[in-house]
């Protein structure tokens, strides 16, 4: 095809997951084995609802335990009042001194304290025989199970993922040049177009909410949330993102099969008319618009560039135009990037051949 330079708006797209606006990691408040899960991966659970239960026997004997201790401690108090009553009649009497009233009275209260520490902890143990039943905080739906019946799992260990009910996330990742692009998009208020792949329809629109502060460790990417304002849309789904990027100008664009990567670097080849040879050159990609990328530098107009065979050509290889046999008024149909179509009617495509020994070179 023959390049030909235009203005060109340029898009990204990314590949993305349709995710709750909140998920929680729900797991027992004390340790104990599972005896009981009572729901499965996709339920639909409600606020309050019990969704495992631990073995509750230890904590309900270390609840009567503590109940014991508050008996012991209630009498032990009796007892220090009592004492403490009768030697302050006889301190006021004469019979002993103000000393032995002063350990009196210390007694009471230390007996005292005792008392209301064996309340608190008698209270504590309750919560914790309560805590023996995982209950959902929020209405929602079970996306992930991570203990089974059977299992000692620890205070604070991951049991169920619950994922709330409410607005849904697009979730995907951009890599490190990209990021800043995003950031002034999310300044901006930018809206990007979600198409989800289970169904067809209009796009929906979504904002920018979230960008992760570091990159992953093992893609070197950046995890990017985006507020699609709708929560009837199922979790899970996949979805594809696309970025509208203001206009560049002098933007080339080519088909995708044009494209060669040699040596980490993007290239294609051109054409040398007067030897009718190919020589790789190296360009630089802006962006892509569906199944055409754009070309931001490495081409000028007039050049003509192999669209087909690009991975079976050496550099000095000749090659010959290939125009498919057609109506008069379809012989001209060379693409051409911004839609420079007398460009293309000046070229047939071109197609890379590799010259057999039996037939002519192309003059």
């Amino acid at each position: 095809m023959t390049v030909a330079q235009a203005n060109a708006g340029v898009s990204l797209e990314y590949a993305a997951e349709v995710r709750a606006r909140t998920e929680s990691r729900l797991g027992f408040r004390v340790p104990g084995k599972m005896v009981r899960r009572a729901v499965d991966l996709g339920d639909t659970v409600k606020r309050g609802q019990v969704l495992a239960q631990l073995d509750p026997q230890d904590l309900r004997l270390s609840q009567q335990a503590a109940g014991a201790a508050v008996v012991g401690a209630k009498a032990n108090l009796d007892q220090a009042e009592a004492d403490f009553k009768r030697f302050k009649e006889l301190r006021d009497q004469g019979f002993i001194s103000s000393a032995e009233l002063e350990r009196r009275d210390t007694a009471l209260k230390s007996a005292r304290a005792q008392h209301q520490q064996a309340v608190a902890q008698a209270s504590a143990q309750g919560n914790q025989a309560g805590y023996a039943a995982l209950t959902a905080d929020a209405q929602g739906v079970i996306t992930g199970v991570e203990a089974e019946p059977g299992m000692v799992v620890a205070a604070g260990t991951p049991v169920l993922r619950l994922a709330h009910d409410g607005p849904r996330d697009v979730v995907f990742s951009v890599p490190e040049d990209k990021v800043a692009l995003f950031k002034t998009l999310e300044r901006q208020g930018a809206v990007l177009q979600v198409r989800l792949w289970s169904t067809e329809g209009a796009p929906l629109p979504a904002k920018i909410r979230e960008i992760g502060a570091a990159a992953d460790p093992v893609t070197r990417t950046y995890l990017v949330k985006a507020d699609i304002g709708r929560s009837d849309v199922k979790l899970g789904q996949t979805a594809s993102v696309q970025v509208a990027l203001p206009q560049t100008t002098l933007a080339t664009k080519l088909p995708l099969s044009a494209l060669r990567e040699s040596g980490g670097q993007t290239a294609v080849w051109l054409l040398d008319r007067p030897s009718m040879t190919v020589k790789l050159h190296p360009v630089k990609v802006a962006g892509a618009d569906g199944n055409q990328v754009l070309v931001a530098s490495g081409l000028q107009p007039g050049q003509v560039v192999v669209t087909a065979g690009v991975h079976v050509l050496t550099d000095g290889q000749k090659v010959k135009l290939y125009a498919e046999p057609r109506t008069a008024a379809q012989a001209g149909g060379a693409t051409v990037a911004g839609g420079a179509a007398a460009a293309a009617r000046a070229e047939a495509a071109v197609a890379a051949q590799q010259q057999p020994s039996t037939v002519k070179s192309a003059n």
